[in-house]
């Protein structure tokens, strides 16, 4: 090398390299460095690879360094580092395996030219051994993370299908992730190794943030796992392997939480399967994933569109229809209303039209739908026959009917406050078969009002369908707070933790930028009932939970029952009659008002 510094104490530094400014001088160092680095036993050659994943994370679309021999490089190191546990375990080498199949991971998640030539290069096999669990979970993430990338492209993955391991072991790192995480890391505060620490916190900062980091990490990891089975479910010769029933039904849990909202998880994966046919027969076939898709396509779940798709996709499909009518029509009824969601634009009507069909062809077949689901679809046709009368309806016709409709209501609401919870439902159900359809405003609060009746009946799965219609209802979609909070506590009733999770969070949001002075914070303070169901569905909705169950129950600092402070006992959560913040509902429901919307994220799985 050519002029090195006399106060660098490194030979062939590559930071010394890297200041040469002659351009064809600095190439030529910089793919003898590449070339050199794994042959040497030198100290320090950590700090030149993470110095490269900076850059790589910083520049992934860069060439110069692809162009120099980098990948070469970093799978020779990641070997050396599997085969030569004496050198893996001096000084600090120990880092280098991890940052060498990150800086992969990070030049091939854009640029397909770029991953052929790190499969020239011969990075699959050691990629593999990382994820086989050869090191530890550390590493397995910025495996998994490289081959899902990999993956991703038509001309690379058939590199990553040669290797018939690959597939399998995605799926068991996928359900194993979290366990792995907690026993092996976060349950013993005191006995985690160093580098895994360092490289979680970078150095800066004490067990909380590395627990909390580790959560984070964990989620990734299963996460990424399931990118990479994503990429193989697209293939039909693969999807017997992958729809085995006991995968299946762990998906819809297989969420992300929290720490990893950007990726659709298992939900995403669900709806690659549901696009192919014999995909759509393995769904059908389990009960359990049928009712997660449709408690996920009535939350307010980002992926909400994702499990309206395979829902769609089941009906249409003339081999499962049959089988899943009974349990996805009144799901798809109770979203009839909604006008945009993801990439559909008119979604009510394309639900509606698939209904229809539906019952056409149960008409020419010997499977038969239930009488239940035949009157409820029926009535939905009624109501979108009774919207297109209204359109030729004089308008002092609409009004009476909506100045009936009021009047009904407020009998409703009398009821209400007396305690004639049943009679109170039964107004509002007769003053939505008066109020015009195209009064949403007035529908939405006559749906709300109906859900919390229910609620009080001790009914959640009758007060989760009108809580639903009322946010299909509204604009902008899925933000109105009332019906968030009873949709919330509904869930609550019928244990789903996540769904509830997901509808109280909203409902704090929507709190926060009411003006009805009966849901604004007061002070920027969250409502304590609102805080109290939030705690309890964090703690049931924890990414560790079943492992720290299953591991003892032992809980480090900083886990999710800390979340909102002190943890209050469950026998304090009051039921929705008791609770503060229902107290104002036993007043009359009137004209809400109209909330700011969030953004809707990219039908895709993100890459990382």
């Amino acid at each position: 090398m050519d002029k090195i510094p006399s106060d660098c104490p490194y030979p062939g530094c590559f930071f010394c390299v890297m200041k040469e400014a002659n351009p064809s001088k600095r190439r030529a160092s910089v793919l003898k460095f590449f070339r050199d680095l794994p042959s040497q036993d030198d100290d320090g050659q950590v700090l030149p690879i993470s110095g490269l994943w900076n850059t790589a994370m910083a520049h992934p679309n860069d060439p110069e360094f692809i162009n120099l021999g980098i990948f070469e490089c970093m799978a020779a190191l990641i070997w050396k580092g599997l085969k030569n546990r004496r050198w893996l375990s001096h000084d600090q080498n120990i880092y280098i395996p991890y940052y060498a199949a990150h800086v992969i991971g990070s030049y091939t998640m854009n640029m397909e030219e770029f991953a052929e030539r790190a499969v020239r290069a011969g990075v699959i096999p050691p990629l593999v051994e990382l994820l086989r669990g050869r090191l530890t979970w550390v590493e397995q993430r910025v495996a998994v993370r490289a081959l899902g990338h990999l993956a991703t492209y038509p001309s690379t993955f058939p590199a990553v299908a040669d290797h018939g391991e690959v597939l399998e072991l995605a799926i068991q790192l996928s359900s194993s992730s979290l366990e792995i995480v907690y026993s092996h890391f976060y349950q013993f505060v005191d006995r985690r190794l160093g580098y895994h620490c360092d490289l979680l916190t970078r150095g800066m900062g004490g067990a909380e943030m590395e627990s909390r980091k580790a959560e984070e990490w964990a989620s990734q990891l299963q996460c990424w796992s399931l990118q990479l089975i994503n990429c193989f479910a697209f293939k039909p010769e693969f999807l017997h392997d992958i729809c085995k029933p006991e995968f299946l039904a762990k998906l819809p849990g297989m969420w992300g939480g929290l720490v990893n909202e950007n990726s659709p998880a298992g939900v995403g994966l669900l709806r690659t399967i549901c696009q192919s046919k014999l995909g759509r027969g393995h769904v059908a076939s389990i009960s359990s994933v049928l009712e997660a898709l449709c408690n996920i396509a009535r939350s307010s779940d980002d992926w909400q569109y994702m499990a309206v798709d395979c829902l769609l996709w089941l009906m249409q499909d003339p081999s499962t229809y049959h089988k899943v009518i009974d349990k996805i029509a009144p799901t798809l009824i109770d979203l009839a209303d909604i006008s945009t969601l993801g990439d559909y634009k008119k979604l009510g009507d394309t639900i509606v039209t698939v209904l229809q069909e539906c019952m056409q062809q149960n008409g020419s077949s010997r499977n038969s739908i239930s009488s239940h689901t035949k009157e409820e679809i029926d009535e939905l046709l009624s109501f979108k026959q009774k919207m297109k009368s209204e359109k030729s309806m004089p308008k002092e016709d609409l009004h009476i009917k909506q100045a009936a409709a009021l009047v009904v209501k407020l009998e409703g609401n009398s009821l209400f406050s007396s305690g004639n919870i049943e009679g109170a439902a039964a107004k509002y159900s007769e003053a939505l078969a008066l109020c015009p359809m195209k009064s949403k405003k007035e529908r939405v609060v006559l749906h709300s009002n109906r859900a919390q009746c229910y609620l009080l009946l001790q009914q959640p799965l009758a007060a989760i369908s009108d809580a639903t219609r009322a946010l299909c209802l509204h604009s902008p979609l899925n933000r109105h707070a009332k019906s968030l909070w009873r949709r919330a506590q509904a869930y609550d009733m019928l244990g789903l933790a996540k769904e509830s999770l997901l509808d109280a969070i909203l409902f704090i949001n929507e709190c926060s930028q009411s003006s009805d002075p009966d849901l604004s914070l007061r002070q920027n303070k969250v409502p304590d009932y609102a805080e109290r169901l939030v705690k309890k569905q964090m703690r049931a909705a924890w990414l560790f939970r079943e492992s720290s169950l299953k591991h003892g129950g032992i809980h480090c600092e900083g886990d999710a029952s800390d979340a909102f402070g002190q943890e209050a006992d469950d026998s304090e959560w009051e039921t929705v009659s008791e609770s503060d913040g229902e107290n104002d509902e036993r007043r009359e429901a009137d004209d809400e008002t109209e909330w700011k919307s969030g953004g809707h994220r990219e039908d895709a799985y993100e890459k990382s």
